[in-house]
């Protein structure tokens, strides 16, 4: 199989959409011989940054000699890039080869189904994670969950430390429509006798959730610190907290930590499409932040990053696209509280709000909230219109949605032109 075979492989399973349960990957991973038993693992759940979390404890874990695999979600540019091994990308070809043993699998489990029931793209990805993480000798693997945690694909692992990010007010249609809810069913991974390690910061509904599960289940239970007492290649406030949250969790998977290779891992490790810096004059990042969280968790970084790069009466002007299931609302109110002006534009994603729509809501937003917006339909355009708003000495930023990230990082122009470093 080729990799552009792969890629359409999986592109023809969206049509059959999202299925709770895990009855199918388990079925799976006896079909493939159980690759998911063959290395040791952490899990990593929760609202916002299960992504930067997941690669930040690989890192530390590689600085500490282990070989370690890493699987994310969702991917910026190509589908390979949701299965890491050794801080690289599968390559394409390995990747096709892996989804076609998982292929072959989920071949003979639909086959026992009958029905409707068939393996989704997202068990296909896991499974193919799973064994290929096996194939390459990984040691430790990091897991970053999908949607919720107890009936999400990637819960077949005999994980040692499970990982709690965060928790909002998300997704609210599967997972339940509190916090409480929602942390119940994301903490449902946590296995018996392991280490719960909790982000700084947690919620205090989740709090007493994770407290409960961990009695419950003779865990271990551990609160990582606000701080991660280390240099950072990685820009904004809330990777500092992600960091000391990952290092939280190697500690508690390792047993010690090395401090020169922890800081050698915080010095190195970089999260595409948070932050990431694409561009100078005007400085130009792309952020996948995508819920009201995620917003402030970006705006709380911004004045140190204006501060630093706004020159020449140069202005703030972020490119905002955002999905229909999201609270557009709130996360515009809190973009037009920061910015001098906002460019609507729309995405690929067939759930995108319409950029019209996007203009109504900060019409709405009482007038202190009045900013200048335009609409510019396509996110490229949007993204060039931005840049000449903010003027050179000025800083732009695109966010609100990973799929307007998506589409930016993969317009060939933008992609020649990207800076490969982070500030």
């Amino acid at each position: 199989m080729t990799p552009e075979e792969a890629e359409q492989r999986l592109l023809s399973l969206e049509l059959f959409g999202m299925r709770f349960g895990l009855e199918r990957m388990r079925r799976l991973m006896t079909a493939l011989g159980h690759p998911e038993r063959q290395f040791e693992s952490i899990h990593v759940v929760g609202t916002n940054g299960k992504s930067s979390t997941t690669r930040m404890i690989a890192a530390i874990l590689a600085d500490h000699g282990l070989r370690v695999g890493a699987y994310t979600s969702p991917h910026l540019t190509g589908f390979n890039e949701r299965i890491r091994v050794a801080d690289q990308d599968v390559t394409p070809q390995r990747f096709a080869n892996a989804i076609e043993r998982a292929l072959h699998a989920a071949e003979q489990v639909n086959r026992s189904s009958g029905g409707d029931d068939r393996v989704t793209q997202f068990e296909l990805l896991t499974a193919a994670a799973y064994s290929e993480f096996a194939a390459c000798g990984a040691e430790v693997v990091v897991v970053e969950a999908g949607l919720g945690g107890r009936y999400d694909a990637t819960n077949v692992i005999p994980s040692k430390v499970q990982v709690l990010t965060s928790v909002g007010l998300e997704h609210t249609r599967w997972l339940g429509p509190t916090v409480s809810a929602i942390s119940r069913e994301k903490l449902d991974v946590v296995q018996p006798g392991a280490t719960l390690v909790l982000g700084a910061g947690m919620h205090a509904d989740a709090l007493a959730v994770a407290r409960e599960i961990a009695a419950e289940r003779g865990v271990r239970l551990l609160q990582a610190e606000a701080d991660p007492h280390a240099e950072l290649a990685a820009l904004g406030l809330y990777q500092r907290r992600n960091f000391a949250l990952a290092r939280a969790a190697a500690e508690a998977f390792l047993g010690r930590l090395d401090e020169a290779a922890t800081s050698g891992a915080a010095a190195r490790v970089r999260v595409p499409g948070r932050l990431q810096v694409i561009d100078q004059r005007p400085l130009t990042l792309l952020d996948g932040a995508h819920n009201p969280d995620g917003v402030g968790a970006l705006i709380e970084s911004l004045p140190a990053i204006v501060a630093a790069h706004r020159r020449h009466g140069g202005r703030v002007v972020a490119v905002v696209s955002i999905l229909d299931d999201k609270d557009a609302a709130a996360m515009l109110r809190s973009l037009a509280s920061v910015c001098d002006a906002l460019v609507l534009t729309s995405s690929h994603n067939p759930r995108v709000l319409p950029p019209p729509t996007l203009g109504a809501l900060l019409d709405q937003l009482t007038p202190e909230f009045a900013i200048e917006h335009e609409i510019v339909p396509t996110a490229h355009a949007a993204l060039h219109r931005a840049r000449v708003l903010a003027t050179a000495g000025g800083v732009v930023i695109a966010t609100g949605s990973l799929y307007l990230v998506s589409e930016l990082l993969q317009d060939e122009s933008t992609a020649a032109s990207r800076r490969v470093s982070m500030l």
